[in-house]
């Protein structure tokens, strides 16, 4: 399967990445090759491969999107916010180190992923820039995000609400994620990056409500992290809002919506397509 490919891909560039010689490094290396989905550098493989971009040139957009997202987990997990005690079925980062290594942790991955980025010489200057700068907005937007989820605890909001926090908290890096893969392409119509901004917002709204639903519906082992973990917390979700089967319609439906929007793409966008119907199914 070609998305196995793209993780194991990602997987061996990143542990490249993390080679320095110091005890940040390694901890930095617990988080990152614990394991994860990989779903975000695997949209961006994918999104690249439909614009026939070669392999190679998207691996350092890949990784740089992981290493964001990876810091973010990381920084989540602390006491001072969601307060996670385990990641991927491991003490969390904060767990193992302390809390004032996790947060450097967190810091010196958010470099690296800039550094990475930066540096890929394989990539022109001016898309480099272009990518360097959706890079930077989505990670802010990232963290707006999870600055307005945490106001909002044991607050009752409603889904008009919820739906705005998480086109931040979860959608920017997602849709950084897919655009990663267009704008590799320099010659890409402007149409073609539209089309794929309003799908990888519906995916990532629904990716947050399928969390959601997931979080009540999965074992500790399949999730990785404990269970309702955010309704613990007194966080507004989704299935404490509308309840857990509207909340299974509605995260189905904007995967649908989103795999609608592909057919306007100029390009055969099948593994996209797939990519997405695979996401639906997941349980963790």
């Amino acid at each position: 399967m070609i998305f196995e490919l793209y993780r194991n891909r990602v997987n061996n560039y990143l542990n490249t990445l993390l080679t320095r010689q110091s005890a940040l490094n390694e901890y930095m290396r617990y988080s990152v090759l614990a394991g994860g989905k990989r779903f975000r550098p695997i949209l961006t493989y994918t999104t690249a491969s439909l614009f026939d971009v070669e392999l190679r040139q998207v691996d350092a957009c890949a990784a740089a999107v992981e290493l964001v997202h990876i810091y973010s987990l990381i920084h989540d997990d602390l006491p001072a916010m969601d307060d996670d005690d385990m990641r991927h079925n491991q003490p969390s980062s904060h767990k193992a180190f302390g809390e004032a290594q996790a947060i450097l942790v967190g810091d010196g991955l958010q470099a690296l992923a800039f550094e990475v980025l930066a540096g890929a010489k394989n990539i022109i200057p001016i898309t480099r820039i272009k990518l360097l700068n959706l890079l930077a907005s989505s990670a802010f937007d990232m963290a707006d995000g999870q600055s307005i989820d945490l106001s909002v605890v044991s607050k009752n909001v409603d889904v008009d609400f919820l739906n705005k926090l998480h086109l931040k908290k979860t959608g920017a890096l997602l849709g950084c994620s897919v655009k990663f893969g267009a704008l590799l392409k320099p010659q890409i119509d402007k149409k073609d990056i539209d089309i794929l901004s309003s799908f990888s917002e519906k995916i990532g709204l629904a990716y947050q409500i399928q969390d959601d639903v997931l979080d009540v519906l999965g074992s500790d082992q399949s999730l990785g992290k404990r269970q309702n973990s955010d309704l613990k917390k007194g966080k507004p979700t989704y299935p404490s809002l509308i309840g857990i089967e509207e909340s299974k319609k509605a995260y189905k439906g904007l995967y649908g919506q989103g795999i609608e929007e592909l057919s306007g793409l100029s390009v055969n966008a099948t593994a996209l397509i797939d990519l997405t119907n695979k996401i639906v199914r997941r349980d963790y």
